[in-house]
């Protein structure tokens, strides 16, 4: 790769990591602390503290990240890139000034924000920076979660890490073993669990778990795309009949694999192929007319790099 397209593709990275950045400083102080929601990771936690014992967000995270960024270091080895340290210091600059000159005031809710002046309010309310709001839980949770989806999920596609909690998970997960994504979902399920014992309503916790399922869905859109693709392993006897279908009509490559059969020890050919799902559409149509008989297995592919998908990553 040339040094003009790599360096287009850092400046690319790093809008990536500014904006990411801010979206969820946008997410956590107007959409997830008015609620007092702890949807996993340290901002999750220095939410609940923040309303507990009022401080800053921002000061609460920091004290938190930096001290797991570097016993993550010591334990861990330099896992954690020069970007996921930009990311840890461009959230807490965003924190900082967004609840500075905003507040911690929703952006979502149903009717006005009551003060001392105007107490009155219909329905139950949250407390809130000394007065009360009416909340529409619903309709800011799945806001929230989209928002920190497409934030945390631009972070991901800049090449940097979450860090933060995360680094506790890859702690444990060195001395117990324990699969990862197992130990993720025990400590942000420890953090939003916070909120139950903090102000004693179970929605809270609820509503954050929400949170963490909407915004993992949107990460998954934003890193790998609207696009999804399907898998088939096909064993057929008419193999040149399927393959002039695939190249001609569905336009597009495959692996033919030479395999035998479990029951009988006979040889079997069998084609390997990836496609869109009009593609896998397509072609599972037509072998109904082509061989009534094949059998087929059809997986689904997160992700597919190479010659006519995404290009292979440079690094």
């Amino acid at each position: 790769m040339n040094s003009k397209k790599k360096m287009q593709q850092e400046i690319i990275a790093y809008i990536l990591l500014i904006v990411g950045s801010a979206l969820f400083a946008i997410g956590d102080v107007m959409f997830v602390n008015p609620y007092l929601m702890a949807p996993g990771g340290t901002y999750g936690l220095s939410n609940v503290l923040n309303t507990v014992w009022p401080w800053k967000i921002s000061l609460y995270a920091i004290c938190m990240d930096i001290p797991l960024l570097l016993v993550g270091t010591w334990i861990l080895g330099p896992k954690f890139g020069i970007k996921t340290i930009i990311s840890t210091a461009l959230i807490f600059g965003f924190t900082y000034i967004l609840e500075s000159v905003w507040g911690y005031n929703p952006v979502i809710h149903d009717g006005a924000i009551a003060t001392a002046a105007n107490p009155d309010l219909s329905m139950v309310p949250i407390p809130h920076n000394g007065g009360w709001f009416q909340p529409d839980y619903f309709l800011n949770t799945v806001v929230a979660g989209i928002i920190y989806g497409i934030a945390i999920g631009m972070i991901f596609r800049s090449g940097a890490t979450s860090g933060g909690s995360d680094i506790i998970s890859m702690i444990l997960h060195k001395y117990t073993k324990i699969s990862l994504g197992t130990l993720v979902m025990i400590v942000d399920s420890i953090i939003t669990l916070t909120t139950l014992i903090a102000f004693g309503d179970i929605r809270l916790p609820i509503y954050s778990v929400i949170v963490i399922f909407i915004e993992g869905k949107v990460i998954d859109l934003v890193v790998d795309g609207m696009k999804t693709y399907k898998t088939m392993f096909i064993v057929t006897d008419k193999l040149d009949e399927v393959r002039d279908y695939i190249i001609n009509d569905v336009k597009r490559g495959g692996t033919c694999l030479t395999g035998t059969g479990l029951y009988n020890g006979s040889e079997r050919k069998m084609i390997y192929v990836t496609l869109d799902r009009a593609g896998m559409v397509k072609l599972k149509s037509a072998l109904h007319n082509i061989d009534p008989n094949a059998f087929v297995n059809i997986m689904d592919s997160s992700e597919i790099l190479g010659t006519g998908f995404r290009a292979l990553p440079t690094e």
